[in-house]
């Protein structure tokens, strides 16, 4: 079973490599042209969105020949697929598939609208490499996918609302802020449909990151948990957060990731936040 995702689940290089995922990448649109997400560094990126400013660049979703081009390989390899995508709710990419998988009606392909992104979609990624690793047949690892996301909390922070409000994604998070891009808003993604939605606000990160890991910690209790630490350009501030929910958890694995910069186009480089997961729905895979 070959598993397709896209750049916005923060995979490794070396997870990558290990599981054969393919990786089809989002565009970033800049003033002199279009840059795939998976040809720049976060760090190039962010530097380069600061000297930017006030103008970000736009995102755009993969082409349906990416999709169909990737089907046809798995199909003439006699593969099935499992193509695991961003929200529905939050990018076209998933809808982009599912016109390709129509087009396609001789190829065995099993779509996965994860409902959310970054490190809680990175975690239903992983899972379903470690299932097929384990030889797991398709309507098993859906069905666990399902548990995944149910289970799965991601809440995270931003030093501004800039880059939400410039690129037209702030949505429901809106309400909370208006104009005052100074306040740190909480924000998660919502089970129900993918969308981003508000959970708290701040005058400071501290503040917001103290609520963050109140917030998993009253989710998760005592039950041991995988939890990934993602943040933008902010490594000490992803280092405080980290020790905080050691502290405050119960965990079992904790990972650092760098959020994509196909993400970071919308939340800017100061972003840190987190995805937590019972520990009991994977570790019968890893």
């Amino acid at each position: 079973m070959q598993i397709i995702t896209d750049s916005a689940a923060d995979l490794s290089a070396a997870e990558i490599r290990e599981f054969g995922i393919q990786v089809v990448p989002l565009l970033i649109q800049f003033p002199e042209g279009e840059v795939s997400s998976s040809d720049i560094s976060a760090d190039d990126f962010y530097n380069r969105l600061r000297a930017m400013s006030p103008q970000i660049p736009t995102t755009s979703q993969p082409s349906v020949g990416t999709f169909t081009h990737l089907y046809q390989q798995a199909a003439d390899a006699g593969r099935e697929v499992l193509s695991i995508h961003i929200s529905s709710g939050l990018s076209g990419t998933f809808n982009t598939a599912q016109l390709a998988q129509r087009q396609m009606p001789d190829a065995s392909v099993t779509l996965v609208d994860t409902l959310t992104l970054s490190c809680a979609q990175r975690f239903q990624v992983l899972a379903a490499a470690w299932a097929v690793r384990a030889g797991w047949d398709r309507r098993r690892i859906i069905e666990r996918l399902d548990a995944i996301r149910a289970a799965t909390e991601i809440v995270f922070t931003l030093e501004t609302l800039e880059y939400l409000a410039r690129g037209g994604r702030i949505g429901r998070v809106q309400a909370l802020a208006g104009s005052i891009l100074q306040i740190k808003p909480v924000i998660t993604v919502e089970k129900s449909d993918g969308k981003y939605n508000n959970l708290s606000k701040g005058r400071t990160l501290s503040q917001t990151m103290n609520f963050m890991s109140t917030y998993l910690a009253s989710a998760f209790t005592s039950q041991p948990v995988w939890v990934t630490v993602v943040h933008g350009q902010l490594p000490d501030k992803a280092e405080t957060f980290s020790a905080d929910l050691r502290a405050r958890l119960n965990v079992a694995r904790l990972d650092v990731i760098r959020a994509a910069p196909v993400l970071g186009v919308h939340t800017g480089p100061g972003l840190v936040g987190a995805g937590a997961l019972p520990m009991e729905l994977v570790e019968d895979l890893i």
